[in-house]
């Protein structure tokens, strides 16, 4: 799987391509470790262009929860389709704290990093 890296002004931006499922899940995992090891915990998942999340996906998210937490940080998810929204929400992942998880309309993420 292809992701993306795109350090911003107050956050990183991770981009995932393709279907994230059990086997490309894995990458997504080593690069939010990567980033959470080196105290980058303002983190933005764009996936404007992931098809697919299956629950090993899903895991990767709440897996670092705590950690980016307890460190200050932030999980913003963006560009959601419709289908993938709906899976959060129906599984009440909106709901936990420090993983915002935008509209598919919602577009601003930067106000979500805004240095306190």
């Amino acid at each position: 799987m292809e992701i993306r890296q795109i350090q911003q002004e107050h956050y990183v931006t991770l981009s995932p391509v393709g279907d994230l499922d059990a086997h490309s899940s894995v990458h997504l995992d080593e690069k939010i470790q990567k980033l959470v090891e080196a105290g980058k915990v303002m983190i933005h998942v764009d996936f404007s262009e992931v098809t697919y999340i299956s629950s090993a996906g899903l895991g990767v998210f709440i897996s670092y929860l705590d950690e980016i937490a307890s460190q200050g940080g932030q999980l913003v998810l963006s560009q959601l389709s419709d289908n993938i929204y709906d899976v959060f929400s129906i599984l009440g992942l909106n709901k936990l704290d420090h993983l915002i998880i935008l509209s598919p309309e919602e577009k601003e993420v930067a106000t979500y990093f805004v240095q306190k």
